[in-house]
């Protein structure tokens, strides 16, 4: 079954916006900041007062998390109202991409810089991502949106591994293409990535439909935006299966999104490891993703798509609990080998999961910004247990079990939608 050119464009988008999450969020950006802050207090002067370096970027970005959880759902119920997915998409990428650019001006010198910009930046990304997942179900039939789905988080794997490749070329030899030190190979690297983004998701967003236009901005619209959203979610709530998959869904992705963004930081605090072998466990996981999100959209074929996840976040659950015991670099390697096959197989399904469950609707958009707000959610409340268990224990190893737990739950959850299987099989097959 082959993709139109509609869905091929689709997919492209996670090429193009895959890179801030990797290159920026997780490991240039990140690395760069510690360094051009650190000294010898290790605080930075922000909104007025001095704080530790490494916790203001924390907060930071939790507020980008919470401001597009506030903001998401009301503004994707006035995209359905307006008609205007593609505009409010192209603008938050605009955004996002612009502010990833402007990095390459954050030095040592204006530390509030750096955390403006990483601010605008996170809102940029995680906003066009509400847009861009809600276009799958009007583009694409319930048949092929695994597949689909799962095309997107591959073409994202590989599109953010090969760029990382290249930006780790330049910082590690940054004498051989003409910059004066890794600062300045840095810095031309947030540039390149930024134009990467804007320069394949204009193109990418160009070939999604046309917006429909229902409606024009006045000053009755943002009136009739809060009328929209309510009853959507009124609708929302009325809908079993949904509630319970969302559910479980905020529960697995405590633990999948927190080890996502803690493994690096895992690696380094608990196992000693270089940053080079923190860089190469990074690069298998983005690479065997590729492969799980393939084979769990076939497995989910053959079965369900709730059989799928649930294999998926057993075996989440088991790794962590495996993850307590490693002790060797070899072992990491192996552990996030394994993380990186199932992390894009349970990405990939749960979106196109929970556009199968959805009730014949044209506000797509606002029912995804429910899904986007339980995800960022789940990550704020996975950060913060896990700064508290540290906290308390002085043992980020401890994290693994906790983790754990969580994926335990969101496990039980699932299971919850067997009996609802049956009832929703056009749905959820």
């Amino acid at each position: 079954m082959k993709f139109t050119k509609t869905q091929r464009g689709w997919a492209m988008y996670d090429w193009a916006n895959s890179v801030y999450s990797l290159v920026i969020s997780t490991v240039l950006f990140p690395l760069y900041y510690e360094a051009v802050t650190k000294n010898e207090t290790n605080e930075v002067l922000f909104l007025g007062r001095y704080w530790e370096n490494t916790v203001v970027y924390s907060y930071v970005i939790a507020a980008s998390y919470l401001t597009i959880s506030i903001l998401s759902p009301y503004l994707a119920a006035m995209a359905d109202r307006t008609g205007r997915r593609k505009v409010f998409m192209r603008t938050f990428m605009i955004i996002g991409a612009l502010s990833t650019s402007c990095m390459g001006l954050f030095t040592a010198a204006n530390p509030w810089l750096g955390l403006y910009l990483a601010f605008i930046a996170s809102v940029g990304f995680t906003g066009s991502i509400v847009f861009y997942n809600s276009f799958l179900p009007v583009i694409a039939p319930a048949e092929m949106q695994d597949r689909l789905s799962a095309r997107g988080f591959s073409l994202g794997y590989f599109g953010s591994a090969l760029l990382l490749i290249l930006c780790l070329i330049l910082v590690q030899m940054p004498q051989t293409f003409g910059f004066a030190d890794e600062g300045v190979a840095s810095r031309f690297s947030f540039l390149v990535t930024g134009i990467w983004w804007l320069g394949f998701g204009l193109p990418a967003i160009n070939r999604l439909p046309k917006d429909e236009v229902k409606d024009y901005f006045e000053g009755k619209l943002f009136w009739k935006s809060w009328r929209e959203l309510l009853l959507v979610f009124k609708e929302f709530r009325g809908i079993k299966s949904l509630r319970i998959f969302l559910g479980g869904f905020f529960w697995y992705s405590v633990g999948m999104q927190t080890i996502i963004l803690l493994a690096a930081v895992f690696g380094s605090k608990v196992l000693d490891l270089a940053s080079s072998q923190l860089i190469v466990t990074i690069l298998i996981i983005q690479f065997v993703a590729i492969a799980g999100s393939a084979v769990f959209a076939r497995l989910s074929e053959r079965t369900t798509n709730v059989f799928a996840i649930k294999v998926g976040v057993a075996i989440w659950m088991l790794l962590c609990f495996a993850a307590y015991f490693v002790q060797t670099a070899g072992q990491f390697y192996v552990v996030g080998g394994v993380l990186g096959f199932v992390m894009g197989a349970v990405q990939s399904l749960s979106r196109s999961t929970y556009s199968k469950m959805l009730p014949e609707t044209e506000d797509h958009t606002t029912y995804f910004s429910f899904y986007d707000v339980m995800e960022k959610l789940a990550t704020t409340f996975g950060m913060f247990s896990i700064g508290i268990l540290e906290a308390l224990t002085g043992d980020l190893r401890n994290s693994a079990l906790a983790l754990t737990v969580f994926f335990a739950i969101g496990l039980v959850q699932i299971f919850r939608l067997r009996g609802l299987e049956k009832k929703s099989a056009a749905h959820t097959n």
